[in-house]
């Protein structure tokens, strides 16, 4: 039996898909991560914990990721693409305003690692990005064994879905229908963006083809406190 494809219409006034940060600094690549994508999925099934077997399943699948932009007509009646809206950078202020003195506060301020005080107070200063208002199409071969069940869980989840961190809230209906192929699946993705007056910037594919290639470290191998993870080489390829 194939392993069929099912599409995410991904869509909302924030994303971010993090797959290089580190510490203070939360950075977001242009395009949603496998990783992300897949912890959505467990998300909306309801899966916490490690879940080897069920990311065992999805190592080899492929994702495509299909990003659009706004558009609008030119003085020639042309279609020309909108300028993305620029990297919006939050900044955190994590374990400022609680009381140390506080038995429960005390619990939220960060410390060493022998659950001292850190030098100099225990507040840190935090750096998150994210993309605005993008429009990502996603193409997602799942195991065909478990097809139904996800389609099920996208449409009704389990537990909140969100697009990268609880504060990017879609906007719009995720799932999007199952297929046999990613063309027949690429087919209805362009369908959507008719109505929604976008134009394709850029696609993603698993592989190495002419683009800009690139190593991602987003296949996830184990979820849970102790987060694994492979390597995947992709291509950008500009529409």
């Amino acid at each position: 039996m194939n392993n069929p494809y099912l599409l995410l219409w991904l869509e909302a006034p924030l994303q971010s898909w993090g797959h290089d940060s580190k510490f203070g600094r939360r950075d977001t690549l242009n395009f949603p991560t496998k990783s992300g994508v897949l912890g959505l999925v467990c998300s909306a099934l309801g899966a916490g914990g490690e879940q080897f077997e069920l990311l065992a399943e999805f190592a080899a699948l492929t994702q495509t990721v299909l990003s659009f932009v706004r558009c609008r007509s030119n003085n020639i009646g042309e279609l020309v693409k909108i300028d993305r809206e620029p990297l919006l950078r939050d900044f955190h202020m994590v374990g400022s305003g609680y009381d140390d003195q506080d038995p429960w506060s005390s619990l939220l301020i960060p410390k060493t690692s022998e659950g001292k005080k850190a030098v100099g107070g225990g507040t840190k200063m935090t750096y998150r990005y994210y993309l605005q208002d993008a429009y990502f199409a996603v193409l997602l071969q799942v195991p065909a064994t478990r097809a139904d069940v996800i389609a099920e869980a996208l449409q009704n989840p389990a537990w909140d879905i969100y697009l990268g961190r609880k504060n990017c809230v879609p906007t719009d209906f995720i799932y999007r229908g199952r297929y046999a192929d990613e063309a027949e699946a690429i087919d209805h993705a362009l369908a959507i963006v008719q109505d929604k007056t976008l134009m394709e910037d850029f696609r993603v594919v698993d592989g190495e083809y002419p683009g800009e290639v690139l190593t991602l470290m987003d296949v996830p191998i184990q979820f849970g406190e102790h987060k694994l993870y492979r390597d995947r080489r992709v291509t950008v390829v500009t529409a």
